[in-house]
């Protein structure tokens, strides 16, 4: 390390710490992602809720297989309601860290700015 602090300082505000910070903002975005299973949720969505099903019977009973295949057919519906309903809400969630990441990461490229600008305002102030 031969460098001088200034530029140590510099390469860590600019450099490495946003390197750290996307990371960081990756991992949340894949957590986010595995949570809320979106993958899968959307590979299965017109599965039956919870594998919930009526059997058909042996033989054949019209009102037996009626009555299945409106239960089948309500256990896919509600199974894809709660699963479109669990999509959504991963997504904003998804939107969110979106943004709370980005306001992040610019806030910590412009935060010594801001400190320098508030130092000379400051200074402004105090001696006039």
């Amino acid at each position: 390390m031969t460098q001088n602090i200034i530029f140590q300082y510099l390469a860590w505000q600019f450099f490495e710490t946003p390197g750290g910070i996307l990371q960081v903002w990756r991992n949340f975005l894949k957590f986010n992602l595995n949570y809320f299973s979106i993958g899968l949720l959307s590979k299965t969505l017109f599965y039956p809720w919870r594998r919930y099903k009526m059997s058909y019977g042996h033989g054949f009973d019209a009102g037996r297989y009626l009555e299945a295949l409106a239960t089948n057919l309500i256990f896919r519906i509600f199974g894809g309601i709660l699963r479109l309903f669990f999509i959504i809400v991963g997504l904003i969630a998804e939107v969110f860290i979106i943004f709370a990441g980005l306001i992040i990461f610019l806030s910590w490229l412009v935060l010594p700015f801001i400190i320098i600008a508030g130092l000379i305002l400051g200074f402004r102030l105090i001696f006039q």
